[in-house]
Parts: structure tokens; C-alpha cells; sequence
């Protein structure tokens, strides 16, 4: 794994400023930054994790009260498109740490740097997680001829063989989606916490950063997806380790990328 800080190629000149080009391998490296992060504002980072684990209890107890579990999947899969909102609070905790700043939890929760931007890009991102949910609805509706399986055993039904066409496409769906949430915000919500810039000027950098790494980017999204299925396949107790880690690490990619 490469620890330098970048290779000796060009930087690339955007109208948004210079998008370094780094290793490909270059996330591992995020990854150890953003456990030091932990490290060293663990009440903070564990206590947004604990936030986040709690809420996802609340929301499945929530979905099961009204027999509404058939939204799971959908707001599972959209949880990647609203993560990087609900992380700005870790974001500020690594630029406070990076900046040598004191960091406590009231701080961290209450004086969010510009948070006129940061809001206006919340809002892309749930329009688009709406949107996700929309078309997932749909095709949830049109496989199934609008008639919804027993609730009390839809987990297993959808994994049946015959249905494999189902979780195929609503996969790809997914996907695509997951990835055009990831392009606009991969570095966007940093540089928002951290510079005086627009949302647009932020989506802008973000789509440059990711189109000149595409491998260390698609690595870090393929990471991203693993940690986030690891904590949901733990009853989401894993979240509130792992969303920290890799909100923390999403910080220093910024930095690392964006000069």
C-alpha cells in the first residue's frame, strides 16, 4: 500500500481548483487516518454511531408496527444516497481535528459551518433518495403484479430462486443510483464543511476527483458498499463503528484529493 502522499503526475486545473491524482490503492490510506480520528474523539464519533444504530432500530420497529417492511430494502439501498448528509457532523470533528480545534459533541451538533450549503446539497440528495424510493416502489409493483407477498416472510421470499430477476434488476437500479449519489458527493460535503464554495461548485469538484481516480474511487466505493452491508448485516450494530470510520476517512480522501 502506498503511504506518499500522491504520485508525480499532474494535477488536473478545474474551474473549481486542482484535483490531485493519487495511487490507486490510496483508500486503505483514508481508512488509517479516519480510525485515528476515532481515536482521538471517540465520544463524539461512537456517540454518532450509537445515533445511527438507534435510529435504524427505531426505523425497522417503525416498519414492522404499520406492516410497512416491504419498504426495508429500498430505504436500506437509499441509505446510501443520504450517509454522506448525515455525516457532516464527523466531517467537521476531523477538520476541528486537523485544525487542532477543541471538539465536544454540543459543538459538533450545534455550529455546523455554512450551513445554508450544506442544506441546499441535503436537499439533492433526498430529492434523489426520493426518487430512488419512487422507482423501487415501481418495480416492486410491476414484478410482482401489484400484489405484496406475505410480510411476515418477505426476506426469504425475495430470496427464493425465482425471484432472482427481481433482486438482479432492483440491484442494478440501485446502482446506478448509488453511483451518480456517490460521483456528486464523494469529496462534495467536506469541501462544503471546509471552503466558502457553492453546492455546485462542490458537485463539480467531486465528479472531476472521481473521474481522474476511477480506480482508487471505485475502491473506496466498493469498500464504502462492504462496511455499510457489514453494519446492516449485524443487526446494524456495525454502523456504529464502522459509518464513523468511513466518515472520518471520507474527510481525508477530501483532503487528499482536492488541493
Amino acid at each position: 500500500m502506498s503511504l506518499n502522499n500522491t504520485d508525480a503526475s499532474p494535477m488536473a486545473v478545474m474551474p473549481t481548483g486542482l484535483v490531485r491524482r493519487v495511487p490507486d490503492d490510496r483508500p486503505w490510506y483514508w481508512l488509517i487516518l479516519g480510525w485515528r480520528d476515532i481515536t482521538r474523539a471517540p465520544q463524539v464519533s461512537l456517540a454518532y454511531g450509537a445515533g445511527l444504530v438507534g435510529f435504524s432500530f427505531l426505523l425497522v420497529f417503525g416498519l414492522s408496527r404499520y406492516d410497512m417492511l416491504y419498504l426495508f430494502l429500498p430505504m436500506a439501498g437509499g441509505f446510501f444516497l443520504i450517509a454522506p448528509l448525515a455525516a457532516v457532523g464527523l466531517y467537521e470533528t476531523s477538520r476541528r481535528l486537523s485544525a487542532g480545534l477543541p471538539v465536544d459533541l454540543y459543538s459538533i451538533l450545534t455550529e455546523w459551518r455554512r450551513p445554508m450549503q450544506v442544506a441546499l446539497f441535503g436537499l439533492v440528495l433526498l430529492l434523489l433518495h426520493f426518487a430512488w424510493v419512487r422507482v423501487a416502489l415501481l418495480w416492486f409493483a410491476l414484478y410482482f403484479n401489484g400484489t405484496t407477498p406475505p410480510l411476515d416472510a418477505l426476506p426469504f421470499h425475495l430470496l427464493e430462486p425465482a425471484n432472482l430477476p427481481f433482486l438482479v434488476i432492483g440491484g442494478l437500479l440501485g446502482g446506478i443510483f448509488a453511483l451518480l449519489a456517490f460521483a456528486i458527493s464523494a469529496v462534495s460535503l467536506p469541501m462544503l464543511v471546509d471552503r466558502d464554495v457553492d453546492p455546485v461548485t462542490a458537485i463539480v469538484t467531486s465528479v472531476n476527483a472521481v473521474r481522474r481516480n476511477p480506480k482508487a474511487m471505485l475502491l473506496w466505493a466498493g469498500l464504502i458498499v462492504l462496511f455499510t452491508a457489514m453494519g446492516i448485516a449485524t443487526f446494524f450494530v456495525g454502523l456504529g463503528l464502522l459509518f464513523p470510520l468511513v466518515a472520518h476517512a471520507t474527510w481525508h480522501a477530501y483532503k487528499d484529493l482536492v488541493v
